[in-house]
Parts: structure tokens; sequence; C-alpha cells
């Protein structure tokens, strides 16, 4: 068993315009301030990290691991969720995620997909750069609008989408193995990737590719209504990720998990800070120590109701309190009579 790191933060969340969340600085500064011993970037915030300089200079990523170390924090990994979507956008969502690539493969899926594979390619030698073993993004998704089977689905439609999926991801899988770096799928509803049995067929689609891994949230299980416990039991040999994040479900006889086209208030299903929603944290540090999760816990604030500030407060002394720091013996040392080969024969009757 090994004792997880932590409390580290996601700082895609806090990224800002005014201080102290526009520089890397600035925000390491704040994040360390509140108990933080880790922190995650989000590589597409120009504010705080400039990838594709991070994967072409070495000195740049020093500069980067040193500023955090000015304030005891160590950096925990990258994320490209932004740029994994548009790796595999269908097409009735292309405007919608046009705003996630630059002003100009605005309008052109292959060419914005081409910029997102790009990126990717970036973050796998920025990772290596910087010391990393694991990467975050997202699978994208061709197959998400069909997820009711209403109207029926036609006859590999779906085998067809992770097949594709599963062929644009390869490569990406083989650079990542290249920089001796995990690249981690965030498990998440609009996401191709978005239960256990989806992450199954793709893994599938990419020969159960060594580097292929995931991030684990619960609150995203909980708004599913899947048994996340459960999940570390099935998949923790593939689990090297952890975003913590709290979320609750009410159903009414109103309204049930695809939440009615409410706002993120009024849904049945909706993300709180830590502490205000019904993610059991004690079971989960419990099943990640019992496996040997090596990671860190990683806060992510996602909140319709509290603020980030009091989110980002709250969040490091709950993390703290939750991690487990394993046993470096039995329990029942103490009663150990000692043995043998000889003695357990004996003992035996043999």
């Amino acid at each position: 068993m090994k004792t997880i790191k932590g409390p580290a933060i996601f700082l895609a969340q806090f990224a800002g315009d005014a201080a102290p969340f526009n520089t890397l600085d600035n925000i390491a500064r704040w994040a360390s301030q509140l108990g933080y011993k880790g922190v995650q970037i989000p590589s597409w915030d120009g504010r705080l990290f400039d990838l594709k300089r991070a994967a072409e200079s070495q000195v740049y990523c020093d500069e980067v691991l040193a500023t955090l170390r000015k304030y005891g924090l160590q950096l925990t990994e990258l994320s490209t969720h932004l740029q994994g979507q548009l790796v595999a956008v269908h097409p009735a969502y292309d405007t919608l995620f046009d705003g996630f690539a630059p002003a100009q493969v605005h309008g052109n899926p292959k060419a914005r997909q081409a910029w997102a594979v790009e990126q990717l390619l970036f973050a796998a030698k920025a990772s290596k750069n910087l010391g990393l073993n694991a990467h975050v993004t997202f699978s994208g998704a061709l197959a998400w609008p069909y997820v009711y089977p209403w109207p029926q689905r036609p006859a590999g439609l779906i085998e067809t989408a992770f097949e594709e999926l599963g062929r644009r991801w390869l490569p990406i899988l083989h650079a990542f193995d290249d920089a001796g770096v995990d690249l981690c799928y965030e498990i998440h509803p609009g996401e191709d990737l978005h239960d256990g049995v989806t992450f199954e067929m793709f893994l599938a689609r990419v020969k159960d590719h060594p580097r292929c891994h995931m991030l684990f949230d619960p609150s995203h299980f909980v708004l599913q209504q899947l048994d996340y416990l459960q999940f570390l039991d099935l998949y923790h040999d593939r689990i090297r990720m952890f975003h913590v994040k709290d979320a609750e479900f009410h159903s009414s006889g109103r309204q049930g998990v695809y939440g009615g086209y409410q706002s993120w208030v009024e849904r049945a299903g909706r993300f709180r800070s830590l502490g205000d929603g019904q993610v059991d944290f004690a079971g989960i540090f419990s099943k990640l120590a019992q496996y040997g999760f090596a990671g860190w816990a990683v806060l992510e604030w996602e909140c319709c109701i509290k603020s980030s500030e009091q989110g980002a407060a709250e969040g490091a002394p709950f993390i703290a309190r939750h991690i487990i720091q394993v046993a470096e013996r039995a329990f029942d040392d103490f009663a150990s009579a000692g043995s043998d080969q000889a003695a357990n024969r004996r003992t035996l009757g043999l």
C-alpha cells in the first residue's frame, strides 16, 4: 500500500485576469497559503502556462518548476481537457466546441482536429520535460448524440464510432509511451468514455495500450447513478489520477438523471463543494489506499452554490483529513509467534 499525495488543486476553475489568479507566480502563492502541496495546470491557459514552449524548452520547464518550488509546491500533472475534446467532435457540436480552439481554425473541423492532436503531442513532450508520469485529457465524442437509443440506432453505428475514436487516439498514445507518461482519460458524461463499459470498448480499440488509463472523479458517477466504489474494485489497475469533487443527486416525481434541461442549480444531479454533497470520500480514500494508488488527490472545484474562494479554502483541509497514512506493519504483529517452514509443518501435523 502507498499513501496518497496531497492535497493538490486543479487551477482551471480559478485562473483569471485579476490577481492572484492571473499569473503562475501569483496563483502558486495563493494555493500555497491555503495549504495545498501541489497544483495541476490547465495547459490551454496562457496566463499560467505556455504548452508549446514547455514542449520545446527544458529551460522554461525548469523555470515553471522553480516558481512552484518557491512556494513549496509540486506540479502534479498537466491537463489538456479542452484540446482532447477536439480530437473527436460530432458535427452537432461543431459550433459549440469551436470556442475551445484558436480563431484561425473556427469553422474548419479538420484544421481544428489537427490543432488538437498537435496540442496533445506537445503535452507528451512537455510532461516528459517536467518530470511527470501522468497526464489528463478528455476523449472527445463521436457517439454521444446517440447515448439514448431512440431513434433506434443503425446496426454498427457505435462500433464504427469507437473504431474511429481508437484510430485517432492510438498515435497519441504512442507519443505518450515514447515520453514515458500515462495518458488518463477523465470518465465524464459528454465524452464517449463516460463509464466502465465505454472505457473497455475504447481500450479494446487501442489494443490494450499500456499508456491508456483513467482519471477517477466520483462526482460524474453520482450524476449517472453509477457505483463509484465498485468502479474502483473493477478498474483500480487503470486509474492513475484522482479529482476530488463532490456531487449530489435528488430525484423527484418531476425530474431524474437527464435533468429536464434545467440550469445546474435546478438539476436533480449537481456538483457541490467538498463536504456539501453525497460522495463517500472515506470509502474512496480507503479503497485507493487499499489498492496502492500512488498519485495525487487533486481538488477540482465546481459548485453551483458556493463561491470558488470558499470552496478552495475548505478543500485543502478536507482532503488532508481524508488522506490515509498507510500502515507499515500489521495491527496484530504484537501477537506474532514467529515461524519457519519446519514449525509450519509441525503445526499442521505433517
